[in-house]
């Protein structure tokens, strides 16, 4: 069974079982690019029925458009933002018109489905319009930018809770070895003692600090320009259109939307997006290298540095037994990789824009809900199924400790920097412990050495 429906361009026949109509049709046939949905992303789904239905509520406050048609929009929007008919959302996540073709998807399910509401069939417009009633005073050009702000400020809040996660695991392992010496490195050579607790704590502290700089970026997108219309100028949109349904869309979205201070700049600029992006890359390269340690530390047993234990999840190879590969760092890293590139994608997307419009939003919002959906789900994995169990080989830990030559650091103070030389490459040529050959040549008392080489002293030597 099918119906016929009309555009600018002809008439279609258009599946009779289905929500969505022509000018979905048309994207499907123009757009089959990845391959991916607009449904693949349901906070944009969610967000696009939520702008909706702000606006219906706005007209019924208003009184510029029939009562009985503004409660069928609201009512099939609020079964979308239940998780109704997101089946229904199948334009390309990718797509030319700077979203129309998301928001045309858009309109003609909330359309089609409150002609069923009010007891109509579907694709009967004459009853209930998509571009007349549910797409009334708006244009794509403030639904799609103000309904993919909502979606990544939502997928930030989920981002932002997760990174909580993986601070708190961190600093749990922080406590956990607050008195466990080990040997500091720079430039992968031998330094000075600390705590593996220290260098845990540090892990924390970055999580937070790129937690509380994304929460920063997060909230420039709660400036939206829901009653700009095509432009900016609000050409089409009913007197007293934009104010109402700002405010309305905060009470349906609750989120702390606000009007932007210049519909014209905030319909063109797209610069909350790119601070965002900025804000998720820096992210992603600290948590990168953050697994690069782990895997540093953990790297052998036997062969390489050999100084935590990252719990065993699967086996590491087909061919080698008993080989297990530090597989969570290594899944994070990739996700990390992904972002960094995701972001230099906004970035050319960002730039391309020009004049009045910014065409390439569709392919910004992509990227930025992937990546931070994908980081919060590699924060949690990484907190719970890695960072929970690690745990520290002490004896190998004390033991570089005592045989290293940046022992020699702690006695510059007291013997000088050339005597300390002079210990430290005598340690590495012939492998006896700097406190051994000082105490050997004299230079220091058996209880200058206790003092001066103790390695819970060296470690938080303030």
């Amino acid at each position: 069974m099918r119906r016929e429906e009309r555009d600018l361009i002809g008439v279609r026949e258009v599946p009779g079982d289905v929500y969505w109509g022509i000018h979905t049709l048309r994207a499907l046939e123009n757009f089959p690019l990845t391959g991916l949905p607009l449904s693949s992303h349901p906070e944009l789904v969610v967000a696009l029925a939520a702008v909706k239905e702000a606006s219906a509520l706005a007209h019924l406050e208003l009184g510029t458009l029939p009562e009985e048609r503004a409660r069928a929009v609201v009512a099939a929007c609020r079964e979308i933002r239940a998780g109704r008919l997101h089946d229904q959302f199948v334009v390309d996540v990718f797509q030319g018109g700077a979203g129309t073709s998301a928001n045309m998807n858009a309109n003609e399910v909330v359309a089609n489905r409150a002609l069923e509401i009010l007891g109509h069939p579907r694709g009967r417009y004459e009853h209930l319009h998509p571009n007349d009633d549910v797409n009334r005073s708006q244009s794509t050009n403030d639904v799609y930018p103000t309904a993919a702000k909502l979606a990544v400020y939502a997928s930030t809040g989920r981002l932002l809770d997760a990174m909580t996660v993986l601070r708190d695991a961190f600093g749990d392992r922080g406590g956990h070895f607050a008195k466990t010496v080990k040997l500091g490195r720079t430039q992968l050579q031998d330094a000075v003692p600390m705590t593996l607790g220290r260098e845990f704590d540090a892990f924390a502290l970055t999580v937070r600090d790129d937690a509380d700089l994304i929460g920063l970026a997060a909230t420039s997108l709660l400036e939206v320009n829901l009653g700009g219309t095509a432009i900016g100028t609000g050409l089409n949109a009913d007197e007293g259109f934009a104010r109402l349904a700002v405010a309305h869309l905060e009470t349906v979205a609750s989120v702390p939307v606000r009007p932007a201070r210049d519909l014209v700049e905030s319909t063109q600029g797209i610069g909350g997006f790119v601070r965002l992006s900025g804000a998720l890359r820096q992210f992603a390269v600290r948590l990168s290298k953050i697994c690069n340690d782990l895997r540093l530390l953990a790297s052998g047993p036997g062969a390489g540095l050999g100084e935590i234990r990252l719990p065993e999840l699967q086996a590491g190879s087909s061919i080698m037994p008993g080989k297990v590969n530090p597989v969570m760092p290594e899944a994070v890293n990739q996700v990390c990789f992904d972002v960094i590139g995701a972001d230099a994608a906004v970035c050319a997307a960002a730039q391309a824009g020009q004049l009045q419009l910014n065409a390439f939003e569709p392919l910004m919002v992509h990227h930025l809900l992937n990546s931070a959906n994908r980081l919060a789900a590699a924060c949690r994995l990484l907190a719970e199924r890695c960072v929970a169990g690690i745990e520290a080989d002490e004896e190998r830990l004390r033991a570089l400790v005592e045989r290293s030559a940046g022992l020699a650091t702690a006695l510059n103070p007291v013997i000088g920097y050339q005597r300390s030389t002079a210990l430290a490459r005598e340690c590495r040529a012939s492998g006896v412990p700097v406190r051994e050959l000082a105490a050997r040549d004299g230079l220091l008392t058996e209880g200058e050495l206790d003092e001066l080489l103790d390695p819970w002293r060296l470690a938080r030597p303030c």
